[in-house]
């Protein structure tokens, strides 16, 4: 029988900077500036959330900007729809992802190819009709579609043409994939032409998957636990920590816990413990959207830095403590405010 490895305590300040290192919010410009540095920055985050609320800035758009000080939103078309180095598609919420995680999704894609609940409404003849007209026509968005039938919505931001449920069953499925995004208007391209490719992909199997999830928080969170490896992944959670066991065997990883949280299972690389991240520069202040990687875990956030953050677009205004799109704002490490227009509270 194995011996249980001892757990290493981490002081929470420690604990803060290492996270914020690993989401390089300590340095002003780590990924450089243009298109390259939104591959670049969007790989080393895993993904970057998209969301369609508009108060400063759309969120994927205040994350990158967060992380490169000269971000224009041209370079992240570019990236998309030019360079073809990100795609769309569905993380824990809508998201652009590395085109060389694309693999990754494929069996998501092929789960929602084959759930009778994930066609709806679509109707299989119509489906291949409109897969037949991009393939003849180009990309299309909703707004190139002028011969639906309309019907009701059946959502307020759900749409009357029946098109719109093809396109996203496209989308989910593999199919088609978004080619450009302007603001929330969308345009598709099947997947093979857009990627250019000969042959498609081939999907990576579940262990292939759970190393993908635990690299990808080792490299954006340093300090990681099964919640934060597998956030929305929750199927993902068995291989997970049969790999974390693996990886502790191995010496790869070492279990951590924050001080005062003994009961609270993490993991850390062995070199980033034996790192020193940089110094907090006390000029500096960070203003984060609320779908920014450092704030969307609200467990995890609570913590590691004891601040619970309020999401109130959805909350009726007499209720709202913060208002309707409040902002975090750190500095030193600490969470010192929160930012709120008073036309949104």
């Amino acid at each position: 029988m194995r011996t249980p490895v001892a757990s290493v305590p981490l002081a929470p300040t420690r604990a803060r900077a290492l996270w914020l290192h690993a989401q390089r919010l300590t340095t002003p410009a780590p990924f450089g500036d243009g298109a390259e540095a939104v591959r670049q920055a969007t790989a080393h985050l895993g993904y970057v959330q998209i969301d369609t609320i508009h108060v400063i800035a759309r969120s994927h758009h205040h994350v990158l900007y967060t992380r490169i000080p000269e971000y224009r939103e041209q370079d992240l078309e570019q990236a998309q729809s030019q360079d073809k180095s990100l795609f769309e598609y569905w993380t824990h919420a809508l998201a652009y992802v590395p085109v060389a995680d694309y693999r990754m999704y494929m069996a998501q894609m092929a789960r929602r190819r084959a759930q009778a609940d994930a066609r709806g409404t679509v109707d299989a003849q119509d489906y291949a009709r409109l897969l037949r007209r991009i393939r003849s026509e180009g990309p299309l968005s909703i707004r190139d579609i002028d011969d639906d039938v309309l019907v009701e919505k059946t959502h307020p931001w759900g749409s009357r043409k029946p098109s719109r449920a093809a396109l996203q069953y496209g989308f989910f499925s593999g199919d088609l994939v978004v080619s450009q995004r302007s603001g929330m208007l969308k345009t598709y391209e099947l997947a093979a032409r857009h990627f250019g490719w000969r042959q498609r992909p081939r999907p990576v199997s579940e262990a292939q998957y759970a190393r993908y999830l635990l690299q990808r928080a080792l490299r954006a969170q340093a300090i990681v636990g099964v919640e934060s490896i597998c956030y929305g992944e929750t199927a993902a959670k068995p291989a997970v920590r049969g790999l974390i066991a693996a990886e502790v065997a191995r010496k790869r990883l070492i279990p951590v816990h924050l001080q005062g949280q003994e009961g609270v299972a993490l993991w850390a690389e062995p070199e980033v413990l034996d790192s020193t991240p940089p110094p907090p520069d006390p000029t500096r202040a960070l203003l984060l959207s609320p779908f920014d990687p450092l704030v969307i875990q609200r467990k995890r956030l609570q913590q590691f830095f004891g601040y619970t953050h309020r999401f109130e677009a959805y909350v009726p205004a007499p209720q709202r403590v913060l208002g309707y799109f409040a902002l975090p704002v750190s500095r030193c490490r600490y969470w010192s405010a929160t930012a709120s227009s008073p036309r949104w509270t």
